[in-house]
C-alpha cells in the first residue's frame, strides 16, 4: 500500500469519527503524569491518567496491547474492550500507530514483568494522517533526517540522546560560569557594522529607520563594552551568522559561547578553558575520556602548547614579519593557492589553518604565538610585537575555542582598524565601528576575551561526525519539488 493509501485510509477513520460527534483536536488535556515518572514510582494498581503517542498496537480478540510513549519513556497498555465500554470499544478500529491519545487506568505488572495500564477510558488527542517511517535506522537519505528532524526524534532514539546531551552540556556551562561570579548577558543580533570576527554577514533591511543592518557574525564588540561599563565578568550564549560555506563543521546559523573577564589575560583564559571543558564533561559525562570518530581523547590536564609561528615556519617557511605577498608567495611554493594573485591575511590564515589541521594529534593541543598581523583585536606580546597573545584550542583536528588578551589601546585599535580597510579587495567594503572605539577611549580594563563553539563541542562530546548531527534545524539548500504528497 502506498503512502497516498494510507493517507486516504486515515482520513476516512477522522471523517468517521467525526460523524460519530467524537471530540478531535481538544484545546485542553486531562490532568496527568509523565510515564518516566509513573514507572519510577509504581505501585500495583495505582491510578493512573497518561499523554503520548501509540507506537504499536497489536490486537488479540477482544483486547488490544499498544505501546504509548513520551519524551520521557514508553509502557505498555492493555485495552480491554468490554473494560472500556461499547462507546469506546467502537473507536478502538479507528486509531492507528503515531496518533496521540490520553489514557486512564491501573498500573500492573505482566507476568513477564512488564510494566502495563490496564486502561479504563480513553480519548484521542490527536488523529495523524501520516504513519511513522518504518525501519528509520536503515534510511540512507541522511538530508531527509534533517529536513524532517521530528521523524528523526520519533524513530530513533539515539538521535533524541544526543539532543537531550547538548541540552545538559550548555546547562552544565551555564552552572560554570555562573559559579565562577559570571554574569550572563545578550545583546543585539542585528548590526549596523559586521565586526568582531572575521567573515561574511548576513544583510538585512529595518523599514521604520531605513537603515542597512547585518545579522551579527560575532557579539564580541559589545560584551566588551560592557566590560566599559564595569560588568568585569559577562558570557553569552549566542546565535551568529556567517555567509559563507557548508560543512561537516560549518553550518550558516551557530552556537558560540563568548566570555569576558576583567584583569585577566589569554593565560587565564588558557586555564578557563581547560577547567570548563573539563567540568562540562564531568558534569554530562561522568568521565574525562572520550571517544572521538573511534580515537581516544583524553583531557587530563595540563594540556599541550604548539606555536603557530614555529608551524609555519617549519611547513611553509612563513615569517611572522612577512606581507602577504610574500606570504602567498611561499604558500604557491609549496603548492597552494597556485591559481591567486592576491589573498587577504584572513584568506591566507584560513589557507595555513586548513593544512594545519591535518597534521594536529587528537588530544586537545592550545595553538599559541599566532602573528600579530592575523590578530586585529588581541594585544601583542611585551618581548615581541610580531606575535600577540592569542590560542586557539585544537581537539581532534577540530578548532573547539579562540582567545586573547584583549586590545584595549583604542588608538592602537583604530590604527589596526585602518590597516585592515587598507587591504581589503576592491569589492570588500569595510566601516570602522566608531562607537566601539568610543566605548574604548572612555577606558576598558585588561580583559582575556574566550570563544567556544558550542555545536563543536557538543559534536566532540556526543562523538558526531557532522555539525548537522548536533543542530536541529540546520540549514539545507531549498528543494525544487516537494517529495512529501499533501493530503487533499
Amino acid at each position: 500500500m502506498d503512502i497516498n493509501e494510507i493517507i486516504q485510509q486515515r482520513i476516512a477513520k477522522l471523517e468517521a469519527l467525526k460523524e460519530k460527534k467524537v471530540p478531535l483536536y481538544p484545546a485542553s488535556v486531562p490532568d496527568h503524569s509523565t510515564i518516566g515518572s509513573a514507572l519510577a514510582s509504581f505501585e500495583e494498581g495505582k491510578k493512573v491518567t497518561l499523554c503520548g503517542r501509540i507506537t504499536a498496537n497489536r490486537s488479540h480478540g477482544k483486547v488490544n496491547f499498544m505501546d504509548l510513549r513520551d519524551s520521557t519513556g514508553k509502557i505498555q497498555l492493555y485495552v480491554k474492550r468490554d473494560v472500556v465500554g461499547e462507546e469506546k470499544a467502537a473507536l478502538i478500529e479507528q486509531l492507528d500507530i503515531a496518533d496521540i491519545i490520553s489514557v486512564s487506568g491501573e498500573l500492573f505488572k505482566t507476568h513477564t514483568g512488564e510494566f502495563t495500564v490496564k486502561v479504563k477510558d480513553f480519548i484521542i488527542l490527536t488523529k495523524s494522517l501520516r504513519p511513522l517511517p518504518e525501519k528509520w535506522h536503515g534510511l540512507k537519505d541522511v538530508e531527509t533526517r534533517y529536513r524532517q528532524r521530528y521523524l528523526d526524534l520519533l524513530s530513533n532514539e539515539d538521535v533524541k540522546k544526543v539532543f537531550l546531551l547538548r541540552a545538559k552540556i550548555i546547562r552544565a556551562i551555564r552552572n560554570f560560569l555562573e559559579d565562577k561570579g559570571f554574569l550572563e548577558v545578550e545583546t543585539p543580533m542585528m548590526h549596523d557594522i559586521a565586526g568582531g570576527a572575521a567573515g561574511r554577514p548576513f544583510k538585512t533591511f529595518h523599514n521604520e529607520y531605513a537603515m542597512d543592518l547585518y545579522l551579527r557574525i560575532a557579539p564580541e564588540l559589545y560584551l566588551k563594552r560592557l566590560l566599559v561599563g564595569g560588568l568585569d565578568r559577562v558570557y553569552e550564549i549566542n546565535r551568529s551568522f556567517r555567509n559563507e560555506g557548508v560543512s561537516t563543521r560549518h553550518n550558516p546559523e551557530f552556537t558560540m559561547l563568548e566570555v569576558y573577564q576583567a584583569y585577566a589575560d589569554y593565560e587565564d583564559m588558557i586555564n578557563l578553558t581547560q577547567d570548563l571543558i573539563c567540568y562540562v564533561a564531568k558534569e554530562v559525562l561522568g568521565k574525562e575520556e572520550l571517544i572521538c570518530q573511534g580515537k581516544p581523547i583524553g583531557l587530563k590536564t595540563p594540556w599541550m602548547r604548539q606555536s603557530f609561528a614555529g608551524l609555519v615556519k617549519d611547513k611553509f617557511g612563513i615569517e611572522p614579519s612577512d606581507d602577504p605577498v610574500k606570504m602567498l608567495e611561499k604558500l604557491q611554493a609549496k603548492g597552494f593557492a597556485k591559481d591567486k594573485n592576491r589573498l587577504s591575511r584572513s584568506q591566507i590564515n584560513k589557507i595555513i589553518e586548513d593544512t594545519l589541521e591535518e597534521d594536529l594529534q587528537v588530544n586537545p593541543v592550545f595553538i599559541t604565538d599566532y602573528f600579530t598581523s592575523l590578530c586585529p583585536l588581541a594585544k601583542t606580546k611585551k618581548d615581541n610585537p610580531l606575535i600577540s597573545e592569542r590560542f586557539e584550542l585544537y581537539v581532534a583536528g577540530m578548532e573547539i575555542a579562540n582567545a586573547y588578551s584583549e586590545l584595549n589601546d583604542p588608538l592602537e585599535q583604530r590604527r589596526r582598524f585602518e590597516e585592515e580597510i587598507r587591504e581589503l579587495d576592491a569589492g570588500e567594503q569595510k566601516n570602522i565601528d566608531d562607537d566601539y572605539l568610543l566605548a574604548l577611549e572612555h577606558g576598558m580594563p585588561p580583559a582575556g576575551g574566550l570563544g567556544i563553539g558550542i555545536d563543536r563541542l557538543v559534536m566532540l562530546l556526543t562523538d558526531q561526525p557532522s555539525i548537522r548531527d548536533v543542530i536541529l534545524f540546520p540549514l539545507l539548500r531549498k528543494q525544487e519539488e516537494t517529495k512529501l504528497d499533501t493530503p487533499r
